[in-house]
């Protein structure tokens, strides 16, 4: 069995090894999101007709949910099947959802911080697409003065006149998802693009002049290998972009991979155990150091003192962000809510003027204190004045006996200004992050 630190992570242990079996690892939000409900959806109104925090940053997310195909791994709210006159739909339903929300109180002449565009595959759209959402956008909402615009690619979709036509646009921060550079392991799993697409994709990208651009890996994919993974780490270096995102692979319920364990009965899913997984990482995470990199989180490492993620570190510090598209999440006031889940519902809910909501939950002051510290804690060190000026809250003292068996386990170090995650507490952030939760949250099924 797993220990209690790592209770539950989609772990089970057999013959001394942590294999990967169904279930979320990646923790993205407090409380979990099986508690979020219809009954609570109307909250979400109510706190939109009334005045904003004025120091309270503003985000804006937006969900693109095409493909070219759909990924045996991904578990995000996509489609492949959709026509031309079904994309104008959707998008004149996110313009008309945004429309909605620019009106609000709570939005009325607010400044948007950051811009994100995921999916999905954002990049899936034509560049007239592109324009006609980003038009739109804005004139609902400026983005004038806006820090960030972040945009996630598939390269398959990234042809050179698009993304010269995306910097043109204002996007501050390009995100690839390669995934793997090897085309055998991205055809395994059913990735839509190939390894000579990558390289096309980013030197394009760099003669666009983008600010930031990253590169998103998995370590873990089906038939990933030691040397596979090296070469990964080598080809990521020859790029050199200014940041580099790893994740660790996972099999979420609503997978193709954990469909076919269901068909074949199977608890253990076909990738690396979860100390193999670890320990690529952390050899990824080596060999990019040496090549003059920092972690800034326990997935993410970037160079240059200019090299940041606002989207992240705004919204893993209370900003508020408005979700904009099917299924897509959103955070205003402390109250969390997520859109219609289907595609038809989104569409004809917004298209007749109504906000999409489709579940809502309205975190308490206690909860809202331990999602800021849970998220911030990934970031592999948390400031302890930070929550003891905006909470009131000595994190030392709450948390004491956790900190302690923490410790005494070798995944962290803390003193009266810091709590540090060590490499063995970054690698499993996320496996560490339940010890936190309300008694009420734990060992609940997270999404």
């Amino acid at each position: 069995m797993a220990s209690d630190t790592e209770r539950n992570l989609p772990i089970l242990e057999v013959d001394g090894k942590q294999k990967t079996t169904v279930g979320n690892y990646f923790i993205s939000n407090y409380p979990p999101y099986s508690f979020w409900t219809a009954d609570q959806r109307h909250l979400v109104e109510t706190q939109l007709d009334t005045d904003p925090s004025p120091e309270t940053p503003l985000g804006l997310y937006v969900h693109i949910p095409f493909c070219r195909k759909r990924c045996d791994f991904c578990y995000f709210k996509v489609y492949t099947d959709k026509n031309a006159e079904q994309i104008r739909r959707y998008l004149d339903a996110v313009l008309e959802e945004m429309r909605q929300l620019a009106a609000r109180p709570y939005l009325r002449g607010r400044k948007l911080e950051f811009v994100y565009f995921g999916g999905g595959t954002p990049s899936y759209l034509s560049v007239d697409q592109l324009q006609y959402l980003f038009e739109g956008l804005q004139e609902s909402l400026s983005w004038e003065g806006t820090r960030e615009i972040s945009f996630e690619c598939e390269p398959g979709t990234l042809q050179e006149k698009k993304i010269f036509a995306l910097r043109e646009m204002g996007i501050t921060r390009l995100s690839l998802g390669i995934e793997n550079f090897n085309p055998e392991i991205l055809e395994l799993n059913n990735r839509a693009h190939r390894a000579k697409e990558i390289f096309r994709a980013y030197e394009a990208a760099q003669r666009a002049g983008f600010p930031q651009i990253n590169i998103d890996l998995i370590a873990g994919m089906v038939g990933e290998t030691d040397d596979n993974w090296r070469d990964c780490i080598e080809q990521t270096l020859k790029l050199a972009p200014e940041s580099v995102t790893i994740y660790q692979m996972e099999i979420p319920y609503n997978t193709t991979i954990y469909q076919q364990m269901k068909d074949g009965k199977s608890l253990l899913a076909p990738v690396a155990d979860w100390d193999t997984k670890r320990l690529w990482v952390s050899e990824g995470f080596d060999r990019l150091i040496d090549a003059g990199y920092v972690l800034s989180s326990a997935y993410t490492a970037t160079k240059g003192e200019n090299t940041s993620f606002l989207y992240r570190d705004a919204l893993w510090r209370g900003a508020d962000m408005i979700g904009i598209g099917v299924s897509s999440i959103a955070h205003v006031g402390g109250i969390h809510y997520q859109n219609e889940h289907k595609f038809d519902p989104y569409v004809e809910r917004a298209a007749k003027s109504e906000l999409p909501i489709w579940r809502a939950y309205a975190t308490t002051p206690d909860e809202r204190f331990i999602r800021e510290f849970i998220l911030q804690l990934k970031l592999g060190r948390v400031e302890c004045d930070y929550f003891r000026q905006k909470f009131d809250v000595d994190i030392l003292d709450r948390f004491s006996q956790q900190l302690t068996k923490l410790e005494s386990e070798g995944f962290l170090t803390h003193d009266p200004q810091h709590i540090t995650l060590t490499r063995d507490g970054l690698l499993q952030a996320d496996g560490l992050l339940p010890n936190f939760f309300l008694e009420a949250h734990q060992d609940a099924r997270y999404a």
